[in-house]
């Protein structure tokens, strides 16, 4: 896996906090998780099924903020696309999920993608700062689609 950073990054583990009932995994703190310019406008999860990956695509605005906690693990595929940062070209490979409950926001001009490579289904929750498709999904969806070009320098091997 690379350990290549990427500017405006934020990878925070997920402790899970254990008891006879369970456990709990706080997803979202307004105090941890640079609040200050991340504000989430909405949230959903998706399950994506063993060997799927979704993407690769980034968003020119949108600023993603995803939780993988299980109940598989995934491979997360980032990419600088960030012409002016200095970490443009930078890619970054992120271990996460059941095993490695973790939170990464990723700035837009990132690409990004992942991978279920565990043996279940796995979920992943998503809290982003912008509305899909704006308000009342009456706006051009904010994605490059890198999955469908034959020719992007974005894949997972």
């Amino acid at each position: 896996m690379d350990n290549i950073i990427i500017s405006g990054v934020f990878v925070k583990e997920l402790p899970a906090h254990h008891d006879n009932r369970g456990w709990l995994i706080e997803l979202y703190r307004e105090d941890e998780c640079n609040g200050q310019w991340h504000r989430p406008v909405m949230n959903y999860i998706s399950q994506t099924l063993p060997g799927v990956i979704r993407g690769p695509h980034e968003h020119k605005y949108q600023t993603d903020y995803f939780a993988f906690v299980g109940p598989s693990n995934f491979d997360l595929y980032l990419w600088d696309a960030r012409s002016k940062v200095e970490t443009y070209q930078n890619k970054m490979v992120i271990r996460c999920g059941q095993d490695q409950p973790r939170a990464i926001i990723i700035p837009p001009g990132v690409v990004h993608a992942y991978k279920n490579v565990g043996d279940t289904p796995g979920w992943v929750f998503n809290a982003p700062d912008k509305l899909y498709a704006g308000y009342l999904k009456r706006e051009p969806v904010d994605e490059i689609r890198h999955e469908l070009d034959d020719q992007s320098p974005y894949y997972i091997e």
